[in-house]
């Protein structure tokens, strides 16, 4: 599945080569009770057809109304880019339905050739991360590999955008929950590395896009350079491995570390872990049981649990659990549109 910015792109690129005009407007800045948050994009096609959202209300109106009127009236100047804002007055929020004086100020980007969203698409496929930089004053764009501390900015003459898997999970454990959690995983945008150094289940392994290593888990951990935008998730069941991982994982950045098991099993391997170089602290970072209790017994149940438990942290959704802290870290909060034809 696509990613909602990845399916705007990807509309937009179609669109261009069936002959139509596209402009790309993305959420640049934003003050008060915005509605949607910053990188929110929007591909709005010259007879109206659009897909994702950048407000969820009238703003989006607005946006179709200057980009059928573009050339009768010239509101998106010259193929160049432009910057609009919405919800400056009282009377403008009220008219677009901005909750709370919010503001948002978008970029406006007519699409041509030389914005090399093909380009920046078959980077992304390839499930690498790219930073895409626009010239507003000239229209013309370059692409640069990107990094994970990476996040948009705007300085009103350079517009950098962020794009590909910006969150990464790696897990410990090639065996069946580990596919539906790989495959859902995805879904979600996340870059997914599966570790296992034991033949009989790296070998069966056969996940699309998910990166298959079968170095040890600590050795794992440690070569991905955890940050606050990576997840570690232990399934093997096998002490060996998971508290392996887990000793890295928990002494790192990493915004959720759980591991898979039952209640007395977890209290074990926090007694287990006391004995290392941990502190309480970090080892009251411990999702485990991991996932939410939502009644989960199948593979792809618990697959689900995890990662609603993974999405609230990330959310800063504070979750009621012993013996866990959550952890709150921004993230992008996208919904789903198709793409109009």
């Amino acid at each position: 599945m696509d990613s909602v910015d990845t399916e705007v792109l990807k509309c937009a690129v179609t669109w261009l080569a069936d002959g139509h005009r596209a402009t790309l407007a993305t959420v640049v800045r934003t003050w008060g009770s915005a509605p949607r948050p910053i990188g929110a994009m929007l591909a709005i096609r010259d007879d109206g057809h659009v897909v994702g959202s950048v407000s969820g209300g009238c703003v989006e109106d607005d946006l179709i109304a200057r980009v059928k009127d573009f050339q009768t009236k010239n509101q998106i100047a010259d193929g160049k880019p432009e910057v609009v804002s919405y919800g400056v007055t009282t009377e403008q929020a009220a008219r677009f339905g901005l909750p709370c004086g919010g503001t948002l100020q978008l970029v406006l980007e007519p699409v041509s050739v030389g914005a090399k969203l093909g380009e920046l698409l078959a980077t992304i496929e390839r499930h690498e991360l790219v930073a895409r930089f626009l010239d507003m004053d000239t229209g013309g764009v370059r692409l640069e590999a990107g990094r994970w501390s990476d996040a948009l900015e705007f300085d009103g003459k350079t517009l950098k955008s962020i794009h590909g898997p910006r969150w990464r999970l790696l897990i410990i454990g090639a065996g069946q929950t580990s596919r539906f959690l790989a495959q859902m995983a995805q879904a979600l945008d996340y870059q997914v590395t599966v570790c296992d150094p034991r033949e009989e289940y790296a070998d069966e392994w056969n996940v699309a896009g998910a990166t298959l290593v079968r170095g040890y888990p600590d050795d794992v951990v440690l070569e991905m350079n955890p940050d606050a935008h990576l997840a570690v998730v232990a399934v093997t069941h096998d002490p060996k491995l998971d508290d392996a991982a887990l000793l890295e994982a928990l002494k790192s950045p990493a915004f959720y570390v759980g591991a898979l098991g039952s209640r007395a099993n977890n209290e074990k391997r926090r007694k287990r872990l006391a004995d290392f170089d941990l502190s309480a602290a970090e080892i009251a970072r411990l999702f485990g049981p991991v996932g939410l209790k939502i009644g989960s017994k199948t593979p792809p149940e618990i697959a689900v649990s995890i990662l609603a438990e993974m999405t609230a942290v990330r959310r800063g959704v504070k979750l009621e659990l012993i013996g866990v802290a959550a952890v709150s870290t921004p993230v992008t909060n996208n919904d789903p549109f198709a793409c109009n034809s």
